[in-house]
C-alpha cells in the first residue's frame, strides 16, 4: 500500500534519510524502531507529504504522495501524535470530532458529537468525558482521546508517533492493546514509530530498523529476536556497546 524507494532527505549538511527502501502492505502493522535523531519522524512526515524528499519516490496505492488532491489524500489518514496535541480550548468531544466539524469530512454538529462519544467509548472513556477539557484529564486519558480522534473518521491508514511516551508501564500496556485491537478491527494499515520495545511486540506485524538514514533490517516481529543483525540486537537489548554509538 505504501512504498518508499531510494528516499533521501537532507536539511543543510545534515543527511537525515540516505536511501530508504520500505514497503508496507495493506492491512499490515509496521513499526519503525531506531534511536533518537535517526530520521523516524522525518520518514513519517515524508509519507504524509509534509516533507518533500530530495530524491526517491513515495507512493500510496501506486500514486506519488506529493501529487494530486491533498485534501482527499490526507482524508485517508488518522494520526496519534506523540504529545497528544489536543486543543486546550476545545472540549474533549470537539477534539475527537475535529475533522468531522470542518473540511471535506464535515458532518452536522450533532452527528459529529455522537460519533465522538462512540469513539470515546471505544477507547474506554465514559460519555461524560466528552464535555471535559483536556487539562482536566490524566496523561493516559489524554492519550486515549488522541487515539479516539485518530480513528474518528474511520481512516484507512493510521500513524502512531511514540504512542506510549510519558505513560507508566500499565497504561502503556492498555494503550498498546487498544491500538492493536482497533487496527485489527478496522482493517487499517498502521505505521508506528517508537523506542518502546513492549509497544513493538504488542503492535507490530513487521518491524523495520532505521539507523543512520537507512533501513538496516526489516522482517516479521517474530524474527526480530533471532536476527543476527548487530544493530537490531544492540537496540532491542539496550546494550551500550555495539555498532550504534551512544550520543553524548
Amino acid at each position: 500500500m505504501i512504498t518508499l524507494s531510494g528516499v533521501h532527505k537532507s536539511f543543510g549538511p545534515n543527511r537525515v534519510l540516505r536511501g530508504v527502501d520500505l514497503t508496507i502492505a495493506k492491512g499490515e502493522s509496521m513499526v519503525i524502531i531506531g534511536g533518537s535523531g535517526t530520521g523516524k519522524s522525518v520518514l513519517l512526515k515524508s509519507v504524509l507529504g509534509l516533507v518533500t524528499p530530495d530524491q526517491g519516490t513515495i507512493t500510496l496505492d501506486g500514486q506519488d504522495v506529493t501529487k494530486g488532491d491533498r485534501d482527499a489524500f490526507l482524508a485517508r489518514f488518522g494520526m496519534l501524535f506523540q504529545g497528544g496535541a489536543l486543543f486546550d480550548s476545545l472540549k474533549v468531544w470537539e477534539n475527537v470530532a475535529f475533522r468531522l466539524l470542518r473540511g471535506t469530512l464535515k458532518r452536522p454538529k450533532a452527528e459529529a458529537r455522537e460519533i465522538a462519544i462512540e469513539k470515546l467509548r471505544r477507547v474506554g472513556l465514559k460519555p461524560e468525558t466528552a464535555d471535559m477539557f483536556p487539562a482536566e484529564l490524566s496523561g493516559g486519558m489524554q492519550k486515549r482521546v488522541g487515539l479516539a480522534r485518530a480513528i474518528a473518521a474511520s481512516p484507512e491508514i493510521i500513524f502512531f508517533d511514540e504512542p506510549t511516551t510519558g505513560l507508566d508501564p500499565i497504561m502503556s500496556g492498555v494503550i498498546n492493546d487498544l491500538i492493536r485491537e482497533i487496527v485489527v478491527e478496522m482493517g487499517a494499515t498502521a505505521m508506528t514509530i517508537t523506542h518502546d520495545m513492549s509497544s513493538v511486540r504488542a503492535i507490530a506485524d513487521r518491524v523495520a530498523m532505521l539507523h543512520d538514514g537507512l533501513i538496516r533490517w526489516s522482517g516479521p516481529v517474530a524474527e526480530m529476536d533471532a536476527t543476527p543483525d548487530p544493530y537490531v540486537q544492540q537496540f532491542i537489548h539496550g546494550r551500550a556497546t555495539g555498532p550504534i554509538a551512544a550520543v553524548r
